[in-house]
């Protein structure tokens, strides 16, 4: 398994305006929330020197504490990030899409839209060269993801379970358990994902 490489300390990506997105942003939604660092800190898990340095604009967090943000603030990834959509049509601009995700040899996932929390839905375009891996720690409960492999091979594992998706197949999974997305093929790989997150009383209904 290859390693994967961040946003911020890919040398590729815009990541100092996308810090400062990030930080204006996630400031910005837990002052209207009222909570103080510490508060936040313990609600996502997340340590509070983490979310210091992410509000001083300095951090480099992955999509995994992007998520638990989110879902501590009722909010979606795509809200942090500015990309979701109003009452109205949100056109997004190319140049606004952000790339949350960078691998050694390339990949890139990008976060193309999505709708606010908590009930949340994201559209994800996802590019992965050979060797390179994505692994998540799940997301909260009732989560589920749609797959679309437009070109080449991708392993998708869940839970443990293990399946191969070709060119053209689809697929939906639970992610609220841990997963992995992989490229072991020679090709490069594009697929689209969807990702669908309830809030925890409607899940379990």
């Amino acid at each position: 398994m290859s390693k994967t490489v961040n946003i911020m300390t890919d040398p590729g990506a815009d990541a100092e305006s996308i810090s400062a997105a990030l930080a204006s942003r996630l400031k910005q939604y837990r002052k209207e929330q009222k909570l103080s660092l510490d508060e936040l800190s313990r609600r996502a898990g997340v340590s509070k020197g983490m979310l210091v340095e992410i509000e001083k604009g300095s951090a480099n967090p992955s999509i995994a504490i992007l998520c638990k943000l989110a879902a501590a603030l009722g909010i979606s990834v795509a809200d942090i990030v500015n990309v979701a959509s109003a009452p109205a049509i949100h056109l997004i601009e190319q140049a606004d899409i952000p790339v949350l995700w960078r691998g050694a040899h390339g990949g890139s996932a990008r976060l193309l839209a999505g709708s606010s929390g908590p009930d949340m839905v994201e559209l994800w375009r996802w590019e992965m060269q050979p060797g390179e891996v994505f692994t998540s720690p799940g997301h909260p409960q009732g989560t589920f993801e749609l797959f679309h492999v437009e070109q080449g091979t991708l392993q998708l594992c869940v839970g443990g379970a293990l399946s191969t998706l070709h060119a053209g197949m689809a697929a939906v999974a639970r992610t609220d358990a841990p997963h992995h997305y992989a490229n072991q093929s020679d090709e490069r790989l594009l697929f689209t994902m969807t990702v669908a997150e309830l809030s925890p009383l409607r899940s379990m209904k």
